[in-house]
């Protein structure tokens, strides 16, 4: 009885030790999902686009199970933002942004990006909304152009909402009334499908989600962080107004500047380096070419005050014309990306300076009618460079090197006197010091 007893025990432990191995590998061969995030924060520029579509080539070639797109923006520009929904709709990967951290907004164009996803969610203490089109003021205007960017703005979220079956009347209200919620409404009122506390509770809750025939393996999902390349972060930088308004001050200092000093370098290479960027930037944001004109106008009038008596009119008038001219140049942008009057104003005033001192003198000097022939000369007074006598020498004057000639000879660095003039040489005396 012992012995069969024994035995039996034996073969169980035998199989429990053959089927540990099993279940190790059975642990160790199961395969692990991945999720791509990427993190958008600040105003919805050009750069954006690039960033999720390379974003979305990334983890699609990875075999990540979605793209994640962590939301924290006050709004941006309408036309970028109508790219990436466009981006969006059109895709079948999966696609979730969530609005975080706590306080975070997805205002404006964040409206129309978050409604746009396969899953939207937001944290805890977040809002939404508020997608009206504004202008420099912050309000509505009535002109028909704005009329018609507010109708396309409202119809564009419309379709938007009920492309991904999502509470379509404040959808609409954002738009129309500037609407905004808290994300605890805006999951009551089927605004979002989700409200997580952070991003693995948000990986939990999707877990088992479908999407387009697909159902998600998110639980215990590894994260991939897509962070923005150099290339965006650099442009992400130039697109900002106050960046650009600088950009177009040293283009005009710096052009100015080198002809002013030919010859110079650097003021010319760094004015044209910052021109080719604000052409740049130009091109791929709504710049006003209104503000330009009164820009280029304002520098004329900076220049003619150079060679006209005014007594200041033209300079006046000049800084008015660039006040106005900046302030034009940004009226397109959205609210949260204009630069504010703590810009303006130094910049103004700044480059009233630089005409009225710098470029005042340097182009009357450049461009002025200079002093020539014997008049002029006789009398001006020279620094003795080699030494002078009846047989020849150099004097230097006015910046510039002149043949000489003296009947008495004069040292090297002395002063002499231009006495008369004869060809391209000199004939001076010593100067009798006291």
């Amino acid at each position: 009885m012992k012995l069969h007893t024994s035995i039996a025990v034996l073969l169980i432990v035998a199989a429990a030790g053959l089927m540990l191995p099993a279940q190790q590998d059975a642990r160790g061969d199961r395969e692990v999902t991945t999720v791509s995030v990427i993190r958008v924060e600040g105003a919805i520029g050009p750069t954006v686009t690039n960033y999720l579509s390379r974003s979305l080539k990334m983890a699609r070639e990875r075999g990540d199970e979605m793209l994640i797109m962590e939301l924290d923006t006050p709004g941006g520009l309408l036309n970028v933002t109508q790219e990436l929904v466009q981006m969006m709709l059109g895709t079948q990967y999966p696609i979730a942004v969530y609005v975080s951290p706590e306080g975070a907004n997805a205002g404006s164009a964040g409206t129309f990006i978050t409604l746009a996803a396969h899953i939207a969610a937001m944290a805890p203490a977040t809002s939404i909304g508020a997608a009206s089109p504004v202008t420099m003021g912050g309000g509505q205007t009535d002109t028909v152009a704005q009329k018609k960017v507010f109708n396309f703005a409202e119809s564009f979220i419309e379709s938007v909402a009920e492309r991904r079956e999502r509470n379509v009347e404040w959808a609409k209200s954002a738009v129309r009334d500037g609407a905004s919620i808290t994300s605890t409404q805006a999951l009551e009122i089927n605004v979002i499908d989700y409200l997580a506390q952070d991003l693995q509770d948000l990986l939990e809750q999707m877990h088992g989600h479908e999407i387009n025939g697909k159902v998600l393996q998110t639980r215990d999902a590894e994260i991939h962080r897509i962070e923005p390349n150099l290339a965006e972060t650099i442009f992400g930088f130039l697109m900002r107004a106050e960046v650009l308004l600088i950009l177009t001050l040293v283009a005009i200092y710096g052009i100015l500047g080198e002809i002013n000093a030919p010859g110079a370098i650097l003021p010319g290479v760094a004015g044209i380096i910052a021109l080719i960027l604000l052409l740049f930037g130009v091109a791929a944001l709504p710049i006003n070419i209104a503000g330009f004109l009164l820009i280029a106008f304002a520098i004329v009038l900076f220049v003619l005050e150079a060679f006209t008596p005014t007594f200041g009119l033209l300079l006046g008038g000049g800084g008015v014309a660039f006040f106005l001219g900046i302030l034009m140049l940004f009226q397109d942008f959205p609210q949260n990306m204009q630069p504010s009057l703590a810009w303006l104003i130094p910049a103004t005033v700044v480059t009233v300076l630089f005409f009225g001192w710098i470029v005042y003198y340097g182009i009357r000097s450049q461009l002025g009618v200079r002093p020539t022939g014997l008049v002029e000369l006789a009398g001006r007074r020279a620094l003795v460079a080699d030494a002078v006598d009846r047989h020849g020498g150099r004097v230097k004057m006015m910046g510039e090197w002149w043949n000489a000639r003296s009947d008495e000879p004069i040292a090297e660095g002395q002063m002499c006197e231009v006495v008369s003039k004869e060809g391209l040489t000199l004939y001076v005396k010593p100067v009798q010091e006291p």
